[in-house]
């Protein structure tokens, strides 16, 4: 014979039954849910007779006043909860009733009060919408056109090596500069001093700046180019074993010397003075826009000091030093072949791989702008070969009306000559060089990765040396020479202080480069997204010049009868 099992009363009714409630319902409801301030625990602590409790919840049901009264004394101080309607559900998430009940309510029903809970006296807590209140209070910003336009250049093609830079973040992309510390620096002029092989040449630099360390807000100071030379030799031996990344300046020419000197006439060696000039520009704005050379006293003496620098003399492609120098190089080379560094770190692992393929990439693009400039000088040169030929056509011929229109040819391609020419040159220095000069800072950037070995090199080293010191003290141990123990024992000491210091000067440049990287990377995104649309800017505006020349010249050629 089977059980008579009873199914416990539900926690709530059915949100289906449509159950009228008359106004004496409403009265045992609101006894029925009187629940006491005090916690859970401390009514099971206080061992209530859960049995006689529910006695007197039977008779008050029933409407009893003295179990009314019983009932009070029994559970002191119970607020009544008053039935409120049901507030709509204002929020799009699915959530079960079960979910909106308070914690104490949500027990097994052994662990709290054996009552039934109807439905209409459970008030489900109002859920508000994630983040509605600070979408609300947020302003409402409106498209315009000058934010479309932004957004175009934004979805500009990136150079090789580029990664997405992310446009919630545009500090990073764009920081903008401190007005006290804004400098702007030009070579104005450039001038020939002396005759044959003593001959050099002089460049004006004029700065404006609102820099505290400077004394002036404007300065026009003459230097040559060793001048340069040398400044950047003394930023390299103060700064580059913190980690920081020297801009390079441009490269010894040799041969461009030789021109300057041998040349009577200026006009032969104005082109290379000219690159010259703009490269040394470069270099020396890159350095004031850095935070820390800036403020460099070298640098500061370089820009206001008046009349000749001290002389530097390990500049000389063909002096001693630079002989030494040479040497120097090719021992690091050396050296870092032969010291393998097992990396740990995978971001600085990641930047060199990203290093050496940007690397590759802008080293074949300037490949291909070299003979871009060299195919725009080509058509150039043959454009006005063309001009001449025509031009000479058109003075023979015997029709006055085919003459005129051939010598209006033959003027329309002098002018695209000129235009030609002229896109020649700002494919050079507006493009090429500024990739040469990006080619020459990523070789600064492995130059304080290499710097990074050789630290690393000089912990792992003393390391090594520590651990001999310390066998050396144990044999001595062993061998029961106490004499010399003690002298065993201070150098392991002092060895220790090396190793300690050397793994801090190793973690101390570690931290600066990854600095360093991020301020270069993003001053690169800037650089190259200035560069490229000056660049699209000049290809259009001698285009537009090419189909001007064109439209004026058509009706002369319709003019031919």
């Amino acid at each position: 014979m089977m059980a008579d099992v009873r199914e416990p009363p539900p926690m709530f009714e059915d949100p289906n039954d449509n159950k009228d409630i008359d106004d004496e319902d409403i009265f045992h409801t609101e006894k029925k849910v009187q629940i006491s301030n005090r916690p859970l625990e401390t009514l099971q602590d206080e061992k209530l007779d859960y049995t006689q409790f529910e006695d007197i919840t039977e008779d008050v049901l029933n409407g009893n006043p003295t179990a009314e009264k019983e009932f009070e004394s029994v559970v002191p101080e119970i607020p009544t909860v008053s039935v409120e309607p049901k507030p709509p559900v204002t929020n799009h998430s699915k959530t079960t009733q079960e979910d909106a009940l308070p914690e104490s309510l949500s027990q097994p029903a052994s662990s709290c009060l054996d009552v039934e809970i109807p439905k209409e006296a459970i008030k489900e807590p109002k859920k508000e919408p994630l983040f509605q209140s600070s979408l609300d209070d947020a302003p409402r910003v409106s498209v315009t056109e000058s934010s479309t336009a932004q957004a175009a250049v934004g979805k500009l093609p990136q150079p090789f090596g580029f990664h997405s830079v992310s446009r919630e973040e545009p500090a990073g992309l764009e920081p903008e500069e401190d007005s006290r510390h804004s400098i702007d620096i030009t070579i104005m002029e450039t001038k020939k001093v002396g005759d044959g092989m003593n001959a050099y040449v002089v460049y004006k630099v004029c700065t404006k700046t609102a820099i505290p360390d400077f004394r002036r807000t404007e300065m026009e100071v003459f230097r040559r180019f060793s001048d340069f030379l040398g400044l950047r030799e003394r930023l390299v031996e103060k700064h580059l074993h913190l980690g920081v990344i020297i801009p390079p300046p441009p490269e010894k020419s040799i041969i461009g010397m030789a021109k300057i000197k041998v040349s009577k006439d200026d006009s032969g060696s104005m082109e290379f003075v000219e690159q010259r000039r703009a490269a040394l520009e470069r270099f020396l704005n890159r350095v004031a826009h850095h935070p820390l050379l800036r403020s460099d006293s070298s640098f500061v003496d370089f820009l206001e000091l008046e009349g000749d620098l001290p002389k530097a003399t390990n500049t000389s492609a063909l002096s001693g030093a630079g002989v030494l120098r040479l040497f120097s190089r090719v021992g690091d080379s050396i050296g870092k072949i032969a010291y393998k560094m097992d990396e740990t770190d995978q971001w600085f692992e990641e930047k060199t791989q990203q290093i050496e393929t940007l690397d590759t990439q802008l080293r074949k693009l300037h490949s291909s702008l070299e003979t871009l400039v060299n195919g725009r000088k080509e058509l150039a040169l043959s454009t006005g070969i063309l001009a001449k030929s025509i031009a000479s056509l058109g003075i023979s011929e015997e029709n006055s009306a085919l003459s005129h229109a051939l010598i209006q040819l033959a003027d329309t391609e002098e002018h695209l000559d000129r235009v030609h020419e002229a896109q020649s040159d700002d494919d050079f220095y507006i493009f090429a060089e500024f990739v040469k000069d990006y080619i020459g800072l990523l070789q600064s950037v492995k130059d304080v990765f290499n710097e990074r070995i050789k630290f690393h090199k000089i912990w792992k080293d003393s390391e090594v040396t520590l651990a001999k010191k310390r066998e050396i003290k144990v044999r001595m141990e062993l061998a029961h020479k106490m004499d010399k123990i003690q002298d065993a024992t201070r150098e392991i000491a002092e060895w220790e202080v090396n190793v300690d210091r050397s793994q801090q000067d190793f973690e101390k440049i570690s931290k600066n480069i990854r600095k360093e990287i991020k301020r270069f990377e993003a001053q690169r995104c800037q650089d190259f997204r200035r560069i490229v649309i000056a660049y699209l800017e000049s290809l259009l505006n001698h285009e537009q010049q090419i189909i001007r020349h064109w439209e004026n010249f058509l009706p002369e050629a319709r003019q031919i009868v």
